[in-house]
């Protein structure tokens, strides 16, 4: 495993299309309301990020339709934006990436719409709680598996699974790049595989499912639900390694 270590320059570098990820779910979050479309609110990120010197990152990768990843409800990840509009109680999750000179930022963030289930309250706070947990306790010289772990057990004990087959990863001059980040342990032993060191980029992006994280490639190819059929959530930062700590860069 292949895991490039990036110097203070790089790192200054990718803060920049980091910095136009926070900003861009900001904004997408203070526009998601009752009445918009997934169409409009996709549109409106894809121009933010343009006018900001920015390319959306994902659309046309791996042959991605839209600028931004929109998973309403059920789908829990990769939902493709269409000119479905928004109800109040729907779940929403945006996921962004922006390539800024050559450089990549990644984000994600889950928002409810009017008033949500008390139930899909506690899973947004799922995903929110575990990402901000998770990156107060890395440290240098701690293990990507027991990365995993630790996540896993997040997820756990606030009564939700993880999303099975998808994961956080690598980021720099790729948009996705080495380790890959399961949200879960997958049965192996944590206290081997690669450890985290001074220079490291990568994302962290809980998928939190309710009572099974087996999951299920919706009719477009794209949006990923679990077979549970039942809403899910997602949250996401890009974080580097800087002294010893995790700093987040989609942050605004």
């Amino acid at each position: 495993m292949a895991i490039i270590i990036k110097n203070q320059k790089e790192i200054d570098s990718l803060r920049k299309p980091n910095h136009i990820v926070a900003q861009a779910l900001e904004l997408l979050k203070k526009s998601a309301k009752e009445g918009m479309s997934l169409l409009q609110l996709d549109t409106i990120a894809e121009n933010f990020i343009r006018q900001n010197g920015g390319r959306p990152a994902f659309k046309g990768l791996y042959g991605f339709p839209n600028s931004v990843c929109i998973s309403v409800n059920n789908v829990i990840i990769h939902g493709i934006p269409d000119g479905y509009t928004l109800k109040s109680g729907d779940v929403v999750g945006f996921d962004v990436g922006v390539e800024l000179d050559g450089w990549y930022g990644d984000g994600a963030i889950t928002v409810g719409i009017g008033n949500i289930s008390q139930k899909d309250k506690e899973l947004i706070s799922c995903a929110k709680d575990t990402l901000y947990e998770t990156i107060d306790w890395i440290q240098v010289g701690f293990g990507f598996r027991e990365l995993s772990a630790f996540i896993e057990k997040c997820i756990l004990k606030r009564g939700f699974v993880p999303l099975v087959g998808f994961c956080g990863h690598g980021i720099g001059r790729k948009p996705h790049e080495e380790p890959e980040i399961p949200n879960y342990s997958e049965g192996l032993s944590i206290s081997s595989g690669p450890k985290i060191k001074e220079g490291m980029v990568f994302c962290i992006e809980p998928m939190i499912c309710q009572l099974n994280g087996q999951p299920k490639i919706l009719s477009d190819k794209w949006s990923v639900a679990s077979i549970d059929g039942l809403n899910g959530s997602h949250y996401e930062h890009t974080i580097a390694i800087v002294n010893g700590k995790s700093e987040i860069l989609t942050e605004i």
